[in-house]
């Protein structure tokens, strides 16, 4: 599970390759710890192999440029190919690839912050109807009550992070009120503090408030939507607290702690702001955003909860390994190709090694043909001679033939689109060779005791 992990926030793809490489690896440890030799030994030598199968990875690796979103785009459906989601990967792979290259920082070109894309989920239509939004989308209504503004057009947004209600006490009391004219006081004072908020608010030129959840108490009021209704102010509230970071990000403008800090030059710009009927609730929708930050939004839609966890997992996917791209610029073959390379060219390499070190590599190398070994009885086909044929093929030069799952046989990978991050591959033969060592040694200590 931590090797899946591990996996997930490395390269974000290959979660199963990771674990079956180092099942596969496991099972050949044993059968040599079974042949007396010491698990330090069969230990280095996994350490060196693995080194060789990254340069042996990065040598097969077709380089790629982030202006050859062709490129990117079939690395993402490759990503997508195998998820329940597979049918939609024509529309979901290039908006993997465009929401990640809106997001790339010149300044810093390798680095992709997956946080400045936010996936919001909302129920009704089908995948189909998934769509990037250059700008914010809350899923939540815009406050109704006393019959405030659900459209603003030229919009001064704030962020705000304090209560427009009552003060409250620091210490728990009750007040016993028995007469009518202090009941009276007190609301009208009540009325006065609410009142002097909202005409601070509204001395801005603020007219969309959006209001962090409040844990203590009521963030809102009735009485204070009352007022912001009638000043004309447009409110969403419940914004929820880890959101606010995103939200200041996107629309260039810094969130306000406190009454006494609300000033024009914390606000936000936008041409709209409204509220729009989806599926069988609403969402908030800020388009327009002037000065825009470096982030995006994608509303993935599904027909059920399960559809739409699903398409957001795959999304993240996509996303992942368009960001493993933009971080290593290399692209290498699927289908179980780039694993039987490696099997035949380290069991080559093997018997130019000496003694037991050269024996560990070669079980090394016969460990990573589980993955293709894999692939084809999950397609349905004969693991035993899809594997052997693919071997052969291999062995007469032909370093990308992989996997074909969809004809059933074996074909040219990388003519058929099939292609994913080197990072991908790298990674998971690192993770899975790290993972063993270490249980590896584990077991050298208990042998000890």
């Amino acid at each position: 599970v931590d090797l899946s992990k591990s996996q997930d926030s490395a390269a974000g793809d290959g979660t199963t390759t990771v674990v079956v490489i180092a099942g596969a690896l496991l099972k050949q440890c044993l059968t040599l710890l079974s042949n007396g030799i010491h698990p330090t030994v069969i230990s280095d030598s996994l350490h060196k192999a693995s080194i060789k199968a990254v340069d042996v990875l990065t040598a097969m690796a077709v380089p790629l440029e982030l202006s050859d979103r062709e490129s990117l785009i079939k690395s993402a459906s490759t990503s997508l190919n195998s998820k329940v989601v597979s049918q939609y990967s024509t529309l979901l792979a290039p908006l993997a690839v465009d929401s990640v290259l809106s997001v790339v920082d010149p300044a810093k070109p390798d680095m992709v912050d997956l946080r400045d894309i936010k996936i919001v989920k909302k129920l009704g239509g089908t995948v189909d109807d998934t769509q990037l939004v250059k700008g914010l989308v809350f899923d939540k209504k815009a406050s109704h009550a006393a019959g405030g503004p659900t459209r603003m057009e030229n919009a001064k947004i704030a962020v705000i992070q304090f209560q427009i209600s009552p003060p409250k006490t620091d210490i728990e009391q009750s007040i016993v009120v028995s007469d009518y004219t202090q009941m009276d006081r007190i609301l009208k004072e009540e009325r006065n503090y609410i009142l002097g908020m909202i005409k601070k608010i509204k001395a801005t030129g603020c007219n969309v408030l959006l209001i962090q959840k409040s844990i203590l108490r009521d963030a809102v009021t009735d009485l204070s939507l009352h007022y912001l209704a009638k000043a004309k102010i447009m409110v969403v509230k419940d914004v929820e607290r880890e959101d606010i970071e995103f939200i200041t990000k996107t629309l260039n403008c810094l969130p306000i702690a406190n009454i006494e800090h609300f000033r024009v030059e914390k606000l936000g710009h936008a041409d709209l702001v409204e509220e729009v009927s989806l599926g069988d609730g609403k969402i908030v929708k800020v388009t327009g955003i002037k000065d825009m930050g470096r982030t995006t939004t994608v509303l993935v839609r599904g027909s059920n909860q399960l559809v739409l966890d699903e398409a957001e997992r795959s999304l993240h996917d996509a996303l992942c390994v368009v960001r493993c791209l933009v971080s290593k610029r290399f692209l290498i073959a699927g289908g179980g190709a780039p694993e039987i390379e490696l099997s035949r060219q380290l069991g080559a390499w093997s018997k130019v090694l000496h003694g037991m070190e050269g024996y560990c590599v070669r079980s090394f190398a016969e460990a990573l043909e589980v993955v293709p070994y894999t692939l084809a009885e999950n397609a349905g086909l004969n693991p035993i001679a899809i594997v052997t044929e693919l071997r052969n093929r291999h062995a007469q030069g032909e370093i990308n033939a992989g996997i074909n799952v969809r004809k059933g046989q074996i074909t040219n990978i990388l003519e058929e689109n099939v292609v994913q991050p080197l990072l991908v591959s790298t990674s998971a033969i690192t993770l899975a060779t790290e993972c063993v060592r270490m249980i590896l040694k584990i077991d050298d200590i208990v042998n000890v005791r």
